[in-house]
């Protein structure tokens, strides 16, 4: 039997104009000597377990990430993809997932799809969106996105929490957990999110 599949998609910074990213690279304070650790994302294969397959492609420039760079890798992911696939975005990864699927049709059916700490738009976020803007309808991602579970908190200093207002205004179906000390949900523990989807909720 095959396992089950897990699709994660990782955050990134994206920017209007190269000079804006040339300005966060030299704000950009360097340490070497940063432990590296693995956050919720990277230990979905230890949490979730054997039964399930975890594929998390490294999407291209994540520093300055461009949609159609995203779409455009992300097709490469899709051949192999089975049916009832749990798709899981982070921050910039989940707003890409909402604008792919609206977009797109996969080929397979779409179990779940877990959108965490994702921005809606430009009006409140502290970074610009740039060509990940989406529509303020997502009917078609709500069509093909399975069943859609919203992750936010409410102490989160990148992405604010007005933008899940959004996301039900956009997503009238989607189920929603809120938080109220996970910040932009960067630690290494998220068993909210493991228990959903292992039990397929």
């Amino acid at each position: 039997m095959d396992k089950r599949q897990v699709v994660v998609i990782h955050g990134g910074e994206t920017f209007d104009t190269y000079e804006q990213y040339l300005a966060m690279l030299e704000s950009w304070e360097y340490d070497p000597y940063r432990a590296e650790y693995k956050d919720w994302k990277k230990r979905l294969p230890e949490t979730l377990g054997e039964d399930f397959e975890v594929i998390a492609p490294s999407m291209p420039s994540k520093h300055n990430a461009k949609y159609k760079e995203w779409e455009l890798w992300f097709r490469k992911v899709v051949p192999f993809l089975r049916d009832g696939v749990v798709l899981v975005g982070h921050s910039l990864g989940g707003l890409f997932l909402a604008k792919y699927l609206n977009e797109n049709e996969l080929p397979v059916r779409v179990s779940a799809t877990h959108l965490v700490a994702a921005p809606f738009g430009t009006t409140d976020t502290v970074t610009t969106l740039a060509d990940f803007d989406i529509p303020s309808i997502l009917d078609k991602f709500e069509e093909r996105g399975g069943r859609i579970r919203l992750y936010f908190s409410t102490d989160d200093p990148v992405v604010p929490f007005s933008e899940l207002t959004r996301y039900q205004a956009a997503l009238p179906s989607a189920h929603t957990s809120i938080f109220a000390d996970r910040a932009h949900f960067n630690q290494e523990e998220f068993p909210e999110i493991v228990f959903e989807i292992a039990n397929n909720v």
